[in-house]
């Protein structure tokens, strides 16, 4: 791996699930205002993809110690009726 890429990884390892989410959507606005070059685009695109997959690991490792910590290891919906009690 490239020292480039090692210090994309690293930066992406280093952010929580919020802070990446909040990187992803500035990255979006960027884009979608037009104002980035081909080249600057395409960096945001890359780096957006990487966010996207460190979010989507942050929330399959948040689901999978759901199931850890359920009886059956099955997610279930929660019964807001039952907290008023």
């Amino acid at each position: 791996m490239t020292e480039k890429k090692k210090t994309a990884a690293s930066k992406e390892d280093d952010l929580n699930f919020e802070a990446a989410m909040l990187e992803l959507e500035q990255l979006v606005k960027q884009m979608e205002n037009g104002d980035l070059s081909l080249d600057e685009s395409l960096k945001a695109f890359e780096r957006g993809v990487l966010l996207t997959r460190q979010c989507q690991k942050s929330l399959a490792e948040a689901e999978l110690k759901v199931k850890m910590l359920s009886a059956e290891g099955v997610i279930e919906d929660l019964d807001v009726s039952d907290l008023d009690a």
